[in-house]
């Protein structure tokens, strides 16, 4: 949601004024006057200087210019040559010793550069882009927190088979935008396609010797330009300027359709790995500004990859920030999905602190006001699991949401098999389903949580109701890759089975996990092709297959076509209550706008006790939601939750107010039940092993 005028005022009046220093405007290829200027900032550097080559032959240097160091860093030089088209590179030189690594004869990418072109094995080449563009009018969809649904998605992967999309279009950002795509994405009902790393990555030297690929793209090598390999051939053939403007023309079409772009951004490590590692661009211009490391140049990895940037120092926060500010502005993406943003917020003593000046600067900037701005809130240093830690403006993945719907749906049925009783009760299961109060501020709200039972990194839904085990040995890494704990329920046979009982069974615990993530309070997340129960035959980390392991199948059984029209209802039923997507907790001292006040009653229709919340065999809940609306009418919705497999006879509760309950959603169908029966507060339903019911409240 838009932040107020007057807290962006309020704040940005102690914003940090290194990070915002003039010095660092402009930095890059600026065009004017029939040439461009380079700016490039290097505090320990001697020189600088900039290399020009032929646009046929890029080993051939038609010019070199040495850039003059001004104030705060900043060294700059005007050529006629750098015009639209133009491949570049810079040389660096400087001191030798701990923390730096300058070679002048290494060609290094310009940071902000908006186009990338590879050399093959010679490294890359940057690419002076004019980024012009015909907008049409179009603006984004601004679609409010509490109506978005994210559906997290690879640009490859989801077009790569569609048979109603042109060949020349699979696995392309046009081929996303082809009007195949946008008819799923709006007959499903999402609202947000939040993309895989689109920025330009490449594949690790170590992945390449398997003969495998980055497939997932967390490996940046350039924050302003987008990955090539994910244009059509034209484009390519054309350069980087028909890339951009094929990406651009995808986030146009998308914002058409009313459908929000939302990229994936990796700005914690870079493609540079660990020391000794390539040499492509901040490890040559400057190596200890840019990356966190120890006294003697060792480096500090909270990242797992290598290295991490440090964002602590104003020039390496301003990337990151005006990087944001051309995926917004320039090529407008309406959002952002932070990569381990906990590395974002480390500060000079590398803590993390939720008022590090980037992180503060993200939410402050005019500039930014209108994106959503999601953090992956955590890494792998110390102190880096901060799950409800970002301030206001920030949203979170919540993977305390995703472990405890897993846990009940799966490894406590999985548990009460073979020991007679779940481990535990309902109460943490309905904490995560009323918006996670627990781990969110007020002041932030249930909004907050990004609710998800799967993404990218783990089992798809379909694995994760048919492996009890990660399958990963094509990863070429001995199965030992990947998660261990998935908190997944083969369900009686690891893997493929043609048992029609346990297949069932699954095909409901699937309905049961899609059905708590659309219907709990939070902004939900849905995988790329769980709507239709996609595979990976058991592979949890799946990063390195840029094969039919990872893209989306289009053509489906029965049963698949079955699971998406439960997502289709469940959406629809989201987005017609009020009553399930509150954007602020309730109150018990008064009444708050836009809450959902929630009551709590088992299986007899009577108040939830506190040894009820606790019970291991008594896991049954009856949630009923009254919404108290400032835009919409008032709404009422009562969940019904049974967390065993014994089946149950429920007593809807008797509340005033409440004429009846129509039944609209059950998970024990196999398809969407057209029928809607009505039911006298008071009375009986039963409900079969492991499922869930949806009522909506009629007024009195």
């Amino acid at each position: 949601m838009p932040i107020p005028e007057s807290a962006v005022l309020s704040r940005a009046e102690t914003a940090p004024a290194g990070l915002l220093s003039p010095r660092f405007d402009d930095l890059g290829v600026r065009l004017h006057d029939g040439g461009g200027t380079l700016r490039v900032w290097s505090a320990h550097a001697s020189s600088i200087d900039l290399v020009i080559f032929d646009r046929d032959d890029l080993d051939w240097v038609v010019e070199t210019v040495a850039l003059s160091r001004a104030d705060g860093d900043i060294w700059s030089a005007f050529s006629a040559e750098l015009r639209p088209g133009t491949h570049y590179a810079i040389q660096v030189d400087g001191p030798q010793g701990p923390g730096n690594t300058f070679n002048p004869s290494t060609l290094l990418i310009d940071p902000y550069t908006r186009g990338l072109a590879s050399n093959g094995f010679r490294g890359w080449r940057s690419v002076v882009v004019a980024g012009d563009f015909d907008w049409g009018g179009v603006s984004k969809p601004l679609i409010p927190l509490d109506r978005t649904v994210l559906y997290e998605g690879h640009v490859k992967g989801m077009t790569k088979r569609h048979p109603e999309i042109p060949p020349a279009l699979h696995g392309t950002y046009a081929g996303l935008a082809h009007p195949a795509m946008i008819e799923h994405f709006t007959a499903l009902g999402i609202t947000s396609i939040e993309l895989l790393p689109v920025h330009q990555f490449a594949t690790e030297p170590r992945l390449l010797e398997l003969g495998l690929t980055n497939y997932w793209g967390y490996n940046t090598v350039g924050f302003f330009a987008p990955h090539a390999a994910w244009a059509t051939e034209a484009s390519r053939r054309q350069g980087p300027e028909a890339v951009l403007r094929e990406f651009k023309g995808m986030v146009k079409l998308l914002h058409e359709a009313g459908l929000e772009v939302i990229l994936d951004v990796v700005y914690n490590h870079t493609s540079e790995a660990e020391l000794g590692g390539p040499r492509s661009s901040f490890r040559g211009i400057d190596n200890r500004s840019y990356y966190r490391q120890h006294a003697n140049g060792a480096y500090i990895d909270v990242t797992g990859c290598g290295n991490s940037v440090d964002t602590a120092t104003d020039a390496a926060s301003r990337l990151v920030l005006d990087s944001l500010r051309y995926w917004a502005n320039d090529v407008q993406v309406d959002g952002f999905r932070f990569d381990l943003a906990t590395t974002l917020g480390r500060d000079g003593d590398h803590v993390f602190t939720p008022e590090h000046p980037l992180l503060r600067a993200i939410i402050d900037d005019p500039a930014l006001s209108q994106v959503k701005k999601i953090a992956e809130p955590w890494d792998v240093g110390m102190g880096g699991w901060q799950t409800g830690s970002f301030g206001p403006g920030w949203m979170e993945w919540n993977d305390r949401y995703r472990d405890r719907v897993r846990n009940f749906w799966l490894s406590d049925v999985d548990y009460g098999r073979r020991a007679a009783t779940a481990p535990v009760g309902v109460g943490g299961f309905a904490t995560r389903l009323a918006g996670s109060s627990n781990t969110f501020s007020a002041e932030r709200g249930p909004l907050a949580s990004v609710n998800f039972v799967t993404a990218h990194d783990g089992f798809t839904l379909h694995d994760l109701v048919s492996y009890d085990v990660k399958h990963n040995a094509a990863n070429g890494e001995h199965n030992r890759d990947g998660a261990d704990t998935n908190r997944s329920f083969n369900h009686g046979a690891e893997g493929e089975t043609d048992d029609p009982l346990i297949l069932a069974t699954r095909r409901r615990a699937m309905r049961n996990l899609l059905g708590t993530l659309l219907l709990s309070a939070g902004v939900p997340m849905i995988t790329a092709g769980d709507e239709f129960g996609r595979t990976q035959h058991g592979n949890n980390n799946a990063y390195c297959h840029d094969s039919a392991l990872t893209w989306l199948p289009w053509e489906h059984a029965p049963w698949q076509e079955d699971l998406f029209a439960h997502v289709q209802r469940l959406l629809s039923l989201r987005a017609e209550n009020p009553a399930l997507r509150p954007s602020r907790f309730a109150r018990d001292d008064q009444e708050t706008p836009s809450a959902s006040v929630m009551d709590w009653y088992d299986e007899r229709g009577e108040m939830m006790s506190g040894a009820r919340w606790a019970d291991p065999t008594h896991r049954t809940l009856q949630y009923l939601a009254t919404s108290t609306p400032e835009l919409e009418a008032p709404n009422r919705t009562l969940l019904v939750v049974h967390g065993n497999e014994r089946g149950v006879t429920v007593h809807l509760p008797a509340v005033d107010g409440v004429a009846r309950y129509r039944s609209v959603w059950s998970s024990e169908d196999e398809h969407p039940s057209p029928e809607v029966t009505t039911h006298e507060p008071g009375s009986s339903v039963e409900l079969g092993p492991t499922s869930m019911r949806l009522f909506v409240a009629d007024p009195a």
